[in-house]
């Protein structure tokens, strides 16, 4: 506590500093290109300014440009490298980026820091051990929301690492679409609130709320709390900017308007009855659904066989089970399959190839290749569905993104017992609509303050912020 005798100018110092709202702790950026977009130099002024901030921008918006120009404005001003972490095979992507921009970066798999290398380095979220932190003055995670797939460990270790370097940006299309508690992990990575901390100021531990809306999967037992709803969405936009178009931050949308996406249902009956049924019954729950799964693999997979084959173009072919993958390589004679077993590199080979169209079927897993890729060469993408809201519309958005000059046809592939989960993610798809409004919401009305505590002077702020300082 503050004794009796303190200034007041230094208690408002120690209030300032219990503040969760409201850091600046970045500078003012030297490096602008002029080739970015309006809201791209937008997000980049705020996130430099910031130094340790998220961006929530959809797939396609650029946000791999953005953030090697954040990289490049760190370089400059600490003269010390920064670190880009990025899922499999996007990294090639990110030096291309690099390249076709004039930015100087190197891909890398670890080890010492070579003096020759451009000061901006990738590497894959797998390969962070091999790194050591005091070597960087900045890092950048790439499709940050893929953390929550890694195991507790490797999470751990990512989250311990960016806290123990000065600058750090989160970049992600799809920030919590159903999942609050992601807004936690990125809060404490960023070294504002942490997870559980977030928990006990915002959320209520109530066992009996199941509001759809306002529980996310596998914390049935919290819920947000009415009263602190606004308050929540001021704080988290307090270290992050969302945006699905240029719209939202008060742009044209204008080349970023994409083509028509087509989605067809394709429901399968399964041929062999349950045990102990004379007739297959709709699966009901959650173990009914998995064994339904399973009993189809060979009508779901020639289903999918059938869409896929003699068919021109590319074709991007998700799947959930080792047999399903199996299967569907055997059945479509041009597929190649990535699975989980196989090496880093091997997985890297394949997803580049497909990327840059040397092949013409890929069959895969979501939570291996959903992330990061652009694969709008490709317009036809084929799903099983699952539960997970945010796989799916990573997996639709690797093709239909900026850059795509075709329609894109989505054909899901379903059981009878498939239509609850189906059902499912349309919900979970509103919810993520309802998100990302109140973000945009309170970004664009919320009030910040504007002096910059290192120059002592009023920072120019984007358009789309409303400005106030004291």
């Amino acid at each position: 506590m503050t004794g009796r005798n303190t200034p007041k100018r230094d208690y408002l110092t120690f209030l300032d500093k219990k503040r969760s709202v409201n850091y600046m702790g970045g500078f003012r950026p030297t490096y602008i290109p002029e080739f970015l977009f309006d809201f791209q130099k937008a997000l980049l002024e705020w996130s430099v300014q910031m130094g340790r901030c998220a961006i929530f921008a959809d797939c396609g918006l650029g946000k791999t440009v953005v953030q090697l120009a954040w990289a490049e404005n760190v370089v400059r001003h600490t003269a010390k490298p920064v670190l880009i972490l990025t899922p499999l095979a996007v990294s090639y992507q990110t030096v291309a980026e690099g390249e076709k921009f004039g930015i100087g970066c190197t891909r890398a798999t670890g080890g010492a820091i070579r003096k020759s290398w451009p000061k901006i380095v990738i590497t894959n979220y797998e390969r962070l051990e091999r790194f050591d932190y005091r070597d960087f003055s900045g890092v950048v995670c790439d499709e940050s929301s893929i953390l929550k797939n890694f195991n507790g460990a490797r999470r751990s270790a990512i989250t311990q690492f960016m806290k123990q370097v000065q600058y750090r940006l989160l970049c992600t299309a799809t920030a919590a679409p159903n999942d609050y508690t992601e807004l936690g992990t990125s809060s404490e990575a960023l070294g504002f609130l942490g997870h559980m901390d977030m928990l006990a100021r915002f959320f209520k531990n109530d066992q009996a709320s199941l509001n759809p809306v306002r529980v996310w999967k596998g914390a049935e037992k919290w819920r947000l709390k009415s009263h602190a709803e606004t308050a929540f969405w001021e704080w988290v936009c307090s270290w992050a900017r969302a945006c699905r178009y240029p719209s939202d931050l008060g742009f044209d949308d204008g080349l970023f308007i994409l083509p028509p996406l087509y989605q067809t249902e394709y429901f399968i009956r399964s041929t062999v009855p349950r045990d102990g049924c004379l007739f297959d019954l709709p699966a009901v729950g959650l173990k009914e659904q998995r064994e339904e799964r399973h009993r189809t693999i060979t009508e779901r997979c020639e289903k999918v066989a059938d869409l896929v084959n003699g068919r021109q173009g590319q074709s991007l072919v998700w799947c959930h089970l080792n047999k399903e993958g199996d299967a569907l390589s055997q059945m479509i004679p041009d597929a190649k399959q990535v699975s989980g077993s196989d090496s880093d590199d091997y997985k890297e080979e394949t997803l580049t190839a497909f990327a840059q169209g040397e092949l013409n079927v890929l069959v895969t897993k979501p939570r291996i290749g959903a992330w990061g890729l652009n694969l709008q060469r490709c317009s036809h993408v084929t799903f099983f569905p699952s539960h997970s809201y945010e796989q799916f519309y990573q997996g639709v958005r690797r093709c239909w993104r900026f850059g795509q000059q075709n329609p894109v046809s989505v054909d899901i592939v379903a059981t009878e017992g498939d239509q609850q989960v189906i059902a499912n993610l349309k919900r979970k798809s509103e919810a993520a609509d309802r998100m990302f409004t109140e973000l945009v919401k309170h970004m664009n009305t919320g009030q910040v303050v504007t002096l910059d505590r290192n120059h002592k002077k009023k920072v120019r702020f984007p358009q789309w912020v409303q400005s106030s300082s004291k």
